[in-house]
């Protein structure tokens, strides 16, 4: 397929121009510039692992405020879909230094899902995207169809402990690639209230597997 002037114009320019940090649009060599890749690290938990609702492990990197809380909400709602490498990379990389669990236990990556009409007003699922980066960096192996969400759920945020488990309540199904008795890990982008990774978490261990640990970007 031949290219039309302009497309091969940018081809060209794009050889030698550094990419815009989608946070500021500075010059980057990688994804962020050296300065927003330095402001985000001031985000970083000093204690990652810690214990959620019903006594599940959570491991978090960062907290969700400033400009980790800025990357996320540009990477879901500014489809600036290049910050989930970083992300993911950050997570993947505190997971080799300080999760507290076996590399025995061999477990597989879920990613929470999306539902099918808000994955495609968004374009892609932010959880997946972190979820691969994660995994590239830990060689954990991905199961990004292992659940499905099959009930287009309303935000959660605002509604009181009570409705967010009426709203979740049998949320997600079984997707494809599972087997009984896997260890899972569920990468969400947010850890909040654990409303959602714990309907999930049901879904998983009623057909016989077992989640050891929920992991996220961030807790709030």
């Amino acid at each position: 397929m031949m290219l039309n002037w302009k497309q091969l114009s940018e081809e060209i320019l794009s050889l030698f121009l550094s990419p815009n940090c989608p946070l500021c649009e500075r010059s980057a060599e990688t994804v962020l510039c050296k300065s927003c890749d330095r402001k985000l690290n001031q985000h970083q938990l000093s204690t990652p692992q810690f214990q959620g609702k019903n006594k599940i492990s959570v491991f978090a990197w960062g907290k969700y405020d400033g400009l980790l809380k800025r990357s996320i909400l540009a990477l879901k709602y500014e489809n600036k879909a290049q910050i989930a490498r970083p992300l993911g990379e950050r997570l993947g990389n505190i997971w080799l230094e300080k999760s507290r669990f076996p590399s025995s236990l061999n477990p597989i990556v879920i990613p929470i899902p999306l539902h099918p009409e808000k994955q495609k007003q968004r374009g892609f699922n932010q959880a997946e995207l972190i979820a691969r980066s994660f995994c590239s960096v830990t060689g954990l192996k991905l199961k990004p169809q292992g659940l499905k969400r099959v009930k287009n759920t309303k935000a959660l945020f605002d509604l009181k402990p009570e409705q967010r488990e009426q709203e979740i309540a049998e949320a997600f199904t079984l997707g494809k690639g599972l087997q009984p008795q896997q260890n899972v890990i569920l990468l969400d982008d947010i850890y909040t209230t654990g409303t959602t990774v714990q309907a999930a978490r049901i879904t998983l261990e009623k057909a016989g597997m077992r989640v050891i640990s929920i992991a996220a970007i961030a807790k709030s």
